[in-house]
């Protein structure tokens, strides 16, 4: 499973990147205005310098909702970098730029996605990847996982090569649960990966190791 972190912090990018386990990033409008940076050409260069420090894909959304606008814009962000994956919103006018993009050998990232309908409908249009939101459908009392699992099965039904991307991921049990749904990758803070780290037996287990080690050089 692939690890994305969602941010546009470089901070973060830059540190999940020195774990060595980062393999993208997925940003949005929300996440850039959080880091204050608003205006084409700021954004712009902000994807440039993320695509500076991951050799990975790097999802960046437009912002138009029409299907005129987001061509043109998707088509200004795919000449960025080889690795920019244009985030297209599951709407009607969407999911026309997504087979509009993959005919031309952009890769797209289906965004906002709740029903196993809508990942059939972008899986249809070539996206190379869907984004169900684990979290937010969890917020309306909806199984988020479930989906997960819906959408892995339905696309291996017909061999759909649109990869399933997990967002809104929270938490590390999110994480795990959605590795073994068989998710192809899974977007998130980067704490949910740190959080991977962390058991308290590994920290009794180091701290006994130190000490025996301690008691031996005395």
């Amino acid at each position: 499973m692939k690890f994305f972190v969602d941010t546009a912090n470089l901070q973060e990018i830059q540190e999940a990147h020195d774990l060595g386990v980062l393999d993208g990033v997925t940003t949005n409008p929300s996440l850039m205005a959080k880091e204050g940076i608003f205006g084409h050409d700021n954004v712009m260069a902000h994807y440039k310098q993320i695509c500076e420090i991951v050799d990975g894909d790097i999802s960046a959304e437009v912002i138009a909702t029409d299907y005129e606008g987001m061509v043109r814009e998707g088509e200004l962000l795919a000449e960025l970098h080889p690795n920019i994956v244009v985030k297209v919103p599951m709407i009607r006018d969407g999911v026309k730029a997504i087979r509009h993009f993959s005919e031309r050998g952009i890769k797209t990232n289906c965004t906002l996605v709740f029903s196993a309908g809508q990942a059939i409908l972008a899986a249809k249009a070539g996206a190379t990847y869907v984004s169900p939101f684990v979290g937010r459908l969890d917020d309306v009392s909806t199984d988020g996982l479930q989906l997960i699992e819906q959408i892995v099965h339905i696309y291996g039904n017909y061999g759909y090569q649109t990869q399933v991307l997990a967002a809104s991921v929270r938490h590390v049990m999110h994480l795990v649960q959605c590795a073994e749904l068989g998710a192809d990758v899974v977007t998130c803070p980067l704490s949910v990966i740190t959080g991977l780290l962390n058991h308290p037996l590994t920290d009794i287990g180091l701290q006994k190791f130190l000490a025996d080690h301690a008691k031996g050089n005395k």
